[in-house]
């Protein structure tokens, strides 16, 4: 099949396609903060704990993102709601505007810090002005979000929460043309571990890394990859993307945000400071 007709598309959500957990901290007077809520695994995340009963406050800079993320989860006919608020999450102010907002919905427990961004180049050629604004978001933003948020957390009646942060398998090697975005992932697995040194063994933090997987912003990045490496898209996926991984098949956005779920949950009181690593053999095996 020639290049041209390699089309890639994310997948759209189903109501089959997430995790169900009873949990005694699963219900409407719960609130999860998702981040990067309008698309790719944020959506996900912000519908998979919409369907497990738990308040969500989505946020995002995409206003229109969130209003299909809510329809989404209307139409799944969720146990849970689902509240979008447009937010710049480089903002300090916005990013506690947010977490003002979701204490009012109910008892704040959970952060999902997913919001995201990639821009390929080498370090030799990376605009400084890219840097600064990926790690805004995807550092800098998800440490402001602890901030505000733990105080809420552990005002709780029993002090039981978590802070997830959305890693990748770039959070435990390098590739090249990425430097931003791998020094923004590694910096998430300290400040994981810094969340777990504080929370007292009930507010825990927590970090889900995964291989690729088939979002919008993936779908951008194959482009952008297969120009700065002077190949083919076909040859950024197969190669590139799926070529060290045993399981040959890009995970979907509620896979991921599965991993949430399950992290959030009662089941993985014992998930302190670690990581969910989920890459299809990416990172312990080779060839």
């Amino acid at each position: 099949m020639p290049d041209e007709a390699m089309e890639l598309t994310a997948p759209e959500l189903t109501a089959d396609d997430f995790l169900r957990i009873d949990d005694p901290h699963f219900h409407s007077d719960s609130v999860a903060v998702v981040t990067g809520a309008a698309s790719g695994i944020g959506r996900a995340t912000a519908v998979a704990l919409a369907v497990n009963g738990l308040t969500v406050v989505g946020a995002d800079i995409d206003t229109e993102g969130l209003d299909e993320t809510a329809a989404i989860v209307a139409s799944f006919d969720a146990a849970g709601e689902y509240h979008g608020v447009e937010a710049d999450l480089t903002d300090d102010d916005a990013v506690e505007a947010v977490v003002a907002a979701a204490a009012e919905e109910g008892t704040l427990r959970y952060v999902a810090n997913i919001a995201g961004m990639q821009h390929i180049a080498s370090i030799a050629e990376f605009p400084m002005a890219k840097y600064d604004r990926l790690t805004d978001i995807m550092l800098r933003s998800p440490f402001k979000m602890a901030q505000a948020a733990i105080p809420h957390i552990e005002a709780t009646d029993d002090g039981v929460g978590a802070i997830g942060n959305m890693s990748s398998v770039h959070g435990h090697y390098a590739t090249k043309d990425k430097p931003a975005y791998i020094t923004a992932k590694h910096g998430l697995t300290g400040l994981t571990r810094a969340i777990a040194a504080e929370g007292a063994g009930t507010l825990r933090g927590f970090s889900v890394s995964v291989g690729y997987v088939l979002t919008p912003l993936m779908v951008n990045q194959i482009e952008d990859t297969a120009e700065e490496r002077d190949i083919s898209k076909r040859a950024v996926v197969e190669d590139v993307m799926l070529g060290q991984a045993r399981t040959k098949e890009m995970m979907t956005p509620a896979e991921v945000a599965n991993l949430f779920t399950f992290g959030f949950s009662s089941h993985a009181k014992h998930l302190n400071g670690g990581d969910l690593l989920f890459d299809g053999g990416y990172t312990h095996t080779y060839e």
